[in-house]
């Protein structure tokens, strides 16, 4: 069957973004998280960012319920995690890969930056959810992010600390 959106994706796919986890705490205690590439700064004062949840995605309903998340964004040698959180019902995280900030939320122990959140509003647009929060806490690493461009990955500059 043939994508009646696929025109419109191929034109958004000319913008490159970076590649990045959400992640939350599901109902059930455990980690959820999923792939984004519609993380956004908003605002240093206070400090905010967003992303972007399609409504019929398997963590959506965790991600409502949750009043944190974190943003995790990835090195470029870290696209099989985005692949692995890219699925619609992914392997959760091990204990050894993620870490405890402030909110509880799940942050990857090794990325090229982490955001831990404190969800300050939704906002519904079209089939998804905007999720605005402000930034409790955060770390920045050297290395290279990995990107996303015209549905492939690529790899950015060398980011020094």
């Amino acid at each position: 069957m043939s994508d009646p959106y696929k025109p419109l994706k191929d034109a958004f796919s000319r913008f490159a973004t970076g590649v990045a986890l959400a992640g939350c705490v599901g109902p059930d205690g455990k980690p959820v998280a999923i792939t984004v590439n519609s993380f956004a700064s908003v605002s240093l004062a206070p400090p905010l960012v967003l992303w972007c949840i399609e409504r019929r995605t398997s963590s959506f309903p965790a991600f409502m319920r949750a009043d944190s998340y974190s943003i995790n964004v990835l090195r470029a040698d870290q696209q099989h995690l985005s692949e692995r959180y890219a699925l619609r019902a992914p392997e959760p995280f091990a204990p050894e890969e993620y870490e405890i900030w402030e909110t509880g939320a799940p942050v990857l122990k090794d990325c090229l930056a982490a955001f831990d959140c404190r969800v300050v509003s939704r906002h519904e647009a079209g089939d998804h959810v905007i999720m605005v929060a402000e930034v409790l806490k955060f770390r920045a690493a050297a290395g290279r992010p990995l990107l996303y461009f015209a549905r492939r990955y690529a790899t950015g500059p060398e980011i020094e600390e």
